[in-house]
């Protein structure tokens, strides 16, 4: 009896390992994908085709466009499925086309921090920041700020037949700090917002 209770807790002890090296993998794949936006600067080469090979800036629609390539959507995909989507469409006119894409300069991501922080306004950044490392971008907190009832808000983009969303995300700063909740240091997406009560 006392075997194959030991054989069921060593069976639930791996499958619970491998479900959390999964997430772990899924999440550091996420997060560290930068996906291109608007105002982005980008290189594009195009090997053995300085032609066609270029700089360019992410319009505020989202595309670009090089020569035989012309309005490509671009904001919201990795540099890596860019380059896969402008071999694809630069096959019609080369016969192996090799693209490289590089983010030469992140000009899109902005983040707020708003209410008792000792510089509240607005933080750019080259890279997807946490809310730990906003809150430090700001200053840190004023006297008498309620660390415990920090908020971010992230605003969704309408969607058919829905308005605009904010979805809103608690963070107790004591408490991540302390690690008991470490989770809630998530990534800021731009546009996001962090109020400090």
């Amino acid at each position: 009896m006392r075997i194959h209770c030991c054989q069921r807790l060593i069976l639930l002890v791996f499958v619970l390992w491998l479900s959390t090296t999964s997430l772990l993998a899924q999440s550091e794949a996420t997060v560290g994908a930068t996906l291109i936006q608007p105002n982005d600067k980008l290189t594009i080469d195009v090997y053995k085709n300085p032609d066609l090979s270029r700089q360019v800036t992410v319009q505020p629609d989202g595309l670009i466009s090089i020569s035989l390539v012309q309005s490509i959507q671009a904001a919201g995909l990795t540099p890596a499925q860019l380059k896969m989507e402008l071999e694809k469409r630069l096959k019609d006119y080369l016969e192996v086309p090799t693209v490289t894409v590089i983010i030469d300069a992140i000009q899109s991501y902005r983040v707020y921090v708003t209410g008792k922080v000792q510089k509240p306004g607005m933080i750019m950044s080259e890279r997807p920041l946490t809310v730990l490392q906003a809150l430090a971008l700001a200053g840190g907190f004023q006297e008498y700020s309620k660390k415990d009832q920090i908020t971010i808000v992230r605003t969704i983009s309408p969607q058919v037949g829905r308005g605009q969303q904010d979805i809103k995300y608690p963070f107790d700063h004591d408490k991540v700090i302390d690690g008991s909740k470490q989770a809630q240091n998530i990534f800021l997406v731009s546009g996001d917002v962090v109020n400090v009560p």
